[in-house]
């Protein structure tokens, strides 16, 4: 006999957020993944249905993000053979986009678990087992900048993903995010290994000199500083090939008023951050008239910082 059971609402998110590489990432609204939770008499974890996935996802428990999160928790509470659950996993966000599917995925399954079970565990404790079902989708150790902004909400900062010592900026008030994101996925598997090894010295110099400036920025709530660091001059020219027309897609959005504009994640969303909603909308405007004219598919977000992340519906 299965109970009525929860929702869950994992947001999507934009990791490195230009200056951040695998350390920096935020929480956005309006997008993100669903999940059902519902308490079963038989032991163990199940995925009895998958919608908006169009196939792709494994139903096997421990080949599914969400599911490996939802196990993990539960394997560790010492509760696999007394509680039976089941998940229904609603995709709302595209695959391989650069905002953070699989990780919102992971994080609705930890959340739910937790919820099912009346809270056992603070929501900053599920960090783990998220990472552990996001680590499907990169094929290593997983990395919390996009898991850390759906969980928590926010701007966050990653000191480590393992463990997990993560850290919430203070957004400054008013920010706004805008992503045009191109009917085409590109795994993070994939652009992760098209990077090189090799940093030049100077280049690891300037783009410390960035992040630095960035937290900074946060904390002193300077909008003209925050400006001038959302710059990413080692990741974004390796990756920005496999996006169409990157360059001038980045060159409207600042053209628009954007305070920067580079790759979602591992792309191929392009995300773009202003001072408010006006400058926000004339930027997605900017950036979306660019791709018309190449006649490429795609779609307009705009969101303010999501500030409370993963949430039980």
């Amino acid at each position: 006999m299965s109970t009525p059971g929860i929702k869950i609402f994992a947001p999507a998110t934009v990791g490195n957020v230009a200056c951040g590489f695998d350390v920096l990432g935020l929480s956005i609204e309006g997008l993100g993944d669903e999940l059902i939770a519902r308490q079963v008499d038989e032991p163990g974890l199940r995925i009895v249905k998958i919608t908006g996935a169009k196939g792709k996802l494994p139903y096997e428990v421990e080949k599914n993000t969400a599911g490996l999160a939802g196990l993990r928790l539960l394997q560790h509470l010492g509760k696999e053979q007394e509680i039976g659950i089941e998940f229904e996993l609603r995709k709302k966000m595209p695959f391989g986009s650069g905002l953070g599917s699989s990780a919102a995925s992971a994080v609705a399954g930890a959340m739910a678990v937790n919820e099912l079970l009346k809270r056992p565990l603070e929501k900053r404790d599920l960090l783990p087992f998220a990472l552990a079902g996001e680590s499907i989708a990169t094929g290593t150790a997983a990395h919390a900048d996009n898991v850390a902004p759906s969980l928590l909400g926010g701007i966050i900062l990653v000191r480590s993903s393992n463990p997990p010592d993560v850290h919430r900026l203070p957004a400054i008030p008013g920010l706004q995010v805008t992503i045009i994101s191109p009917k085409l996925e590109i795994m993070t598997k994939e652009a992760r290994s098209i990077l090189s090894s090799q940093v030049p010295l100077s280049d690891f110099v300037q783009q410390s000199a960035n992040l630095g400036a960035f937290v900074a920025a946060m904390y002193r709530q300077d909008i003209t500083l925050l400006g001038r660091c959302l710059k990413d001059i080692i990741i974004e020219p390796q990756r920005a090939k496999l996006i169409p027309h990157f360059s001038e897609v980045q060159d409207a959005a600042l053209e628009a008023g954007a305070l920067g504009c580079s790759i979602s994640g591992a792309g191929p969303a392009i995300f773009a951050l202003s001072s408010n909603s006006l400058i926000a909308e004339a930027v997605g405007n900017a950036m979306s008239s660019t791709w018309e004219k190449y006649g490429i598919e795609h779609t307009i977000y705009q969101s303010p910082i999501n500030l409370e992340g993963a949430r039980k519906m």
